[in-house]
């Protein structure tokens, strides 16, 4: 009876000293707790960037959760060194041996400020900007065309695995209208000199005959469609002129006679053609006037097969035009003029094939709006001498002009082209509309009677005279 006492009080005496130790270590963690504050801090970090962090006491322990984004290195006890590995968000946490803890929200992002620094240098004039989320980067902002928006996203390309293109394109405004007018002024003088004698004979001697050097025409004695009487002791003769010349002399009693060609002449040839040609600002515009002549060409690996392709000649026009930032119109000018040339055509297998005489001039020019400039100028003078002479009498003297005949041609061209550019902006729906001229007023406005009101109680109405067309209005 005594043990089973004994034995009941040691087994509650030990519960007892259980409860109490568990109090006790319950009691401890809570004190521990209350001497251990914990704070909680934001840190924001660019991919690649490193911070050091100084603590007050030495450091116990170091949590990272979530390491492919941030790495952290005790380098002292009481230095930790932050580094920024990719974008993403981590979670930091610092045990000091003093047994306080801080917390600090790791964000990394990348480094938008040299790829905002890229876009201001690349495009000065356009709001763009750039946002990031992990490996995606958005453009976002306006851009004045969409040319500006594609080479923007061709610039993040290589940068990134994804770009977002947010870029709001401003709706193109009127573009200016360049007009361009080209003159082609060509004067060409020709200048002619002629002289030439031939002899004739009409029966001196009892013998027709004539003397010339076969440049120009002259009388034929064998042709009898006239009687000129001769000298009184002689005999009679009849003969021909096919051409005077401009020059005749006849002796009847010595049945001679002399036909001289001496003439002198001038042609003034003055040819302008003013074509226009209108495009909008960084277009390119050509025309032609003129025609198309056909010329066979031998197709390669047949036999004997011929097509016809046709060539184009006339006045031609192509050119760029592009506004400078300066308000100055920049222009890639090509103006041609071609004709078909005949004399140094070709015949081949029975068709004739003409030539063509080409002037044409290329350049680049910078012009203000309303000025004109010479682009291009060419002289042509050429000198043609045709000399016919009778052997052996051409070179007696003075009498040896007389078997001599000179014809000399002299032509000079000069063609002049010049450019004028101008600008326009096309009409609003609000603007006048630009009409012709008129010399005077077209169909003017005739005023109408009206019509006459039913008359009370039978009474006629009263007639409403009209205007004379005279006073219309706007006459």
């Amino acid at each position: 009876m005594n043990a089973k006492s004994h034995t009941g009080s040691v087994s509650t005496a030990i519960s007892r000293s259980v409860l109490l130790l568990a109090l006790a270590a319950s009691a401890a963690v809570a004190a521990q707790d209350s001497a251990s504050p914990s704070t909680t801090a934001a840190m924001k970090l660019s991919v690649g960037r490193s911070v050091v962090l100084d603590r007050s006491a030495d450091v116990a322990r170091i949590s990272i959760s979530n390491p492919e984004v941030v790495d952290a290195v005790a380098v002292t006890t009481r230095e930790i060194l932050v580094n920024a590995k990719s974008t993403g968000l981590s979670t930091l946490v610092i045990w000091s041996k003093t047994g306080t803890r801080d917390m600090y929200i790791v964000t990394v992002d990348r480094d938008l400020e040299p790829i905002r620094r890229l876009l201001k240098e690349t495009f000065p004039d356009e709001a763009v900007d750039v946002r990031a989320d992990r490996d995606t980067l958005a453009l976002v902002g306006r851009a004045s065309n969409q040319a500006v928006a594609d080479r923007a996203m061709a610039l993040m390309a290589p940068l990134v695995k994804t770009v977002v293109n947010n870029l709001q394109v401003v709706p193109p405004g009127a573009d200016k209208q360049i007009i361009l007018r080209v003159k082609f002024a060509e004067l060409n003088r020709n200048v002619a000199t002629s002289f030439g004698v031939n002899l004739l004979s009409t029966g001196a001697l009892n013998t027709p005959g004539r003397i010339t050097t076969g440049q120009f025409a002259s009388g034929n004695p064998s042709q009898l469609t006239g009687t000129i009487p001769g000298h009184p002791t002689g005999t009679s003769s009849t003969f021909s002129l096919s051409d005077a010349l401009n020059i005749f002399a006849f002796r009847p009693d010595l049945n001679l006679g002399a036909v001289i060609r001496d003439l002198e002449t001038q042609g003034l040839l003055q040819i302008l053609a003013e074509p226009n040609l209108v495009t909008t600002n960084g277009k390119e515009a050509s025309f032609l006037v003129g025609g198309e002549f056909p010329v066979p060409v031998l197709q390669p690996g047949s036999s004997g097969s011929v097509t016809i392709q046709f060539r184009e000649f006339g006045i031609r026009l192509n050119f760029l035009p592009q506004v400078t930032a300066n308000k100055t119109i920049k222009l890639h000018v090509k103006p041609e003029v071609s004709t078909i040339d005949l004399a140094n055509g070709v015949v081949f297998n029975g068709f004739t094939i003409p030539a063509l005489a080409t002037r044409r001039m290329e350049t680049d020019i910078e012009l203000g709006e309303g000025q004109s400039f010479v682009i291009a100028g060419l002289l042509d003078d050429r000198v043609t001498e045709n000399l016919s002479k009778v052997p052996g009498l051409s070179h007696l003297p003075i009498l040896g002009a007389l078997f001599k005949s000179r014809d000399l041609t002299r032509s000079k061209t000069e063609l002049l082209v010049m450019v004028t550019p101008d600008a326009t902006y096309p009409l609003s729906a609000t603007d006048p509309k630009p009409l012709p001229p008129m010399p005077k007023e077209f169909l003017p406005g005739v005023a109408v009677p009206s019509h006459p009101a039913a008359a009370p109680s039978g009474k006629p109405a009263a007639a409403t005279s009209a205007k004379p067309a005279s006073e219309a209005p706007g006459r």
